[in-house]
């Protein structure tokens, strides 16, 4: 599963990717759900402990395998959505000894790529930002965008990146954080 920067710099994925990353997402509900499991930390962690404590939630009738259809419902019970069609393809992409469901260790493995491909997405979206920002800098201000865009074959002027830099200045200090770029690329 690669992941790529578009020519804006905008991180790319395929369907897969999306349909693991909406997955984790659902997943990673900011409370936790009604059998006092925190779901946030259990699948944010790579833990096999933790991991275990997942799956047997989400392992209803207790047979030692997901259905897309447990998939489902478990995360309707924690507040999230996922169409019977992307549950079925995060079943079918992970499921590798072809049985429709599944097994611990096939569900162990889509929750590390899951936390694997958000890490690979947030180190490329650092680098992009670093290509931004002058050197001894954290911040991307209205003379580094000129440059990096000029190295790019767009020019602008000055009042032009300023202008550009206000629509995602979330605390008017006139440059972009790491935080603000972040919100600017998804």
């Amino acid at each position: 599963m690669d992941s790529s920067i578009d020519k804006k710099g905008t991180p790319s994925s395929s369907p897969k990717q999306s349909t693991f990353a909406r997955l984790r997402r659902k997943l990673s509900p900011r409370k936790p759900d009604s059998r006092s499991i925190s779901v946030e930390s259990s699948a944010c962690s790579t833990s096999s402990g933790e991991i275990q404590t997942v799956f047997n939630y989400f392992d209803e009738n207790g047979d030692g395998r997901i259905s897309a259809a447990e998939l489902q419902s478990c995360l309707r019970t924690v507040g999230g959505e996922l169409s019977a069609a992307e549950a079925e393809a995060a079943v079918q992409s992970s499921d590798l000894d072809g049985d429709g469901h599944l097994d611990f260790y096939e569900f162990q493995k889509l929750m590390e790529n899951g936390n694997a491909n958000e890490e690979q997405k947030n180190s490329e979206l650092r680098e992009a930002f670093g290509m931004y920002v002058m050197e001894g800098s954290s911040y991307i201000t209205p003379a580094s965008l000129e440059r990096m865009l000029s190295r790019l074959g767009e020019s602008s002027s000055i009042d032009d990146c300023k202008a550009m830099i206000r629509v995602f200045d979330l605390n008017g200090d006139g440059v972009l954080s790491f935080d603000e770029f972040a919100v600017m690329m998804h």
